[in-house]
């Protein structure tokens, strides 16, 4: 029997991770919410993290624009929250998977990363994401694993693919930019492939470090909302290009987020799919009904 820690479970990837592991042969899960689990709280964490095998950090402050306001909260939760969880489980001899992010990258690639890259974030909430990342590998040198993510959308809470979803119902054409590159990731796929690898840590099968978790390919935005249209059996033609500046956020963007992904071999994985199949996969799973045209 393998007993799992899901931090964050109350969240999109959370929520899909928990029902995830619920169905693996063997697995005792414990789902932990924002409301059971602060992560901030080391006691607390600590008492969490005592008995079970893997830890997976799915927790987390994602309001990017809002960390620019509030970085030192933003940076408790994103960089101090895995801090605790580190030296928990490292107290405890358990396995961390920590989620984080392609925002502790400039964005100014042309080619994909790979998952050495030197970080260099753009913003508040890549700098406390960056924070959480080198404790976890700073702490746990061999049990520690850190699985960046990106451009994530599921059935729970709000996300682009739904948004689109919601606004052809609502708008004749929408704006689109078409000057951001990335790799659109379904939270269920990406919640599997969380599963895949904790179970191979378990084994002693997958080296402790940094993974890319995002489906293989890229698209832009415009690209990304012109699929799930087309897919959706809307008018693709709907969606007209547009351009970043045309959208001023408090936070600034990577213009580039495209992640390799070489390190999933030595854990005897492949790749994650390619974008496109995933969300052809993923549309009927999603709440959103839109009106047709």
């Amino acid at each position: 029997m393998t007993r799992w820690l899901v931090t964050g479970a109350g969240g999109m990837l959370g929520r899909e991770l928990t029902g995830v592991l619920r169905a693996l042969p063997g697995a005792e899960v414990s789902a932990a919410d924002r409301a059971v689990l602060d992560v901030t709280d080391p006691d607390t964490v600590t008492a969490a993290v005592a008995g079970h095998d893997v830890v997976v950090n799915a927790a987390g402050w994602t309001d990017v624009d809002g960390a620019e306001a509030e970085e030192e909260r933003a940076t408790a939760v994103n960089g101090g929250g895995p801090r605790s969880l580190a030296r928990a489980c490292a107290r405890h001899g358990t396995r961390l998977l920590h989620v984080s992010t392609d925002y502790v990258f400039t964005g100014d690639a042309t080619e994909p990363y790979p998952e050495n890259t030197a970080p260099a974030p753009l913003n508040a909430y890549g700098r406390g994401k960056l924070a959480g990342e080198r404790a976890v590998l700073g702490l746990l040198p061999d049990t520690g694993f850190v699985v960046r993510t990106a451009w994530l959308y599921g059935a729970h809470g709000r996300n682009f693919v739904t948004t689109m979803l919601d606004l052809a119902g609502r708008r004749e054409h929408l704006d689109v930019v078409d000057d951001q590159v990335g790799q659109p990731t379904w939270a269920r796929s990406l919640a599997v492939r969380l599963a895949e690898l904790g179970t191979a840590a378990v084994a002693g099968r997958a080296p402790a470090g940094i993974y890319h978790g995002t489906s293989a390919g890229q698209v832009t935005w415009y690209g990304l909302a012109r699929a799930v249209f087309a897919l959706s059996g809307l008018d693709p033609e709907r969606i007209r290009p547009t351009t970043s500046d045309r959208f001023p956020r408090p936070a600034r963007r990577p213009a580039y987020s495209v992640l390799a992904h070489t390190r999933w071999a030595a854990a005897g994985l492949a790749p994650m799919a390619d974008w496109h199949d995933d969300l052809a996969a993923a549309l009927p799973h999603l709440t959103v009904d839109p009106v047709r045209g």
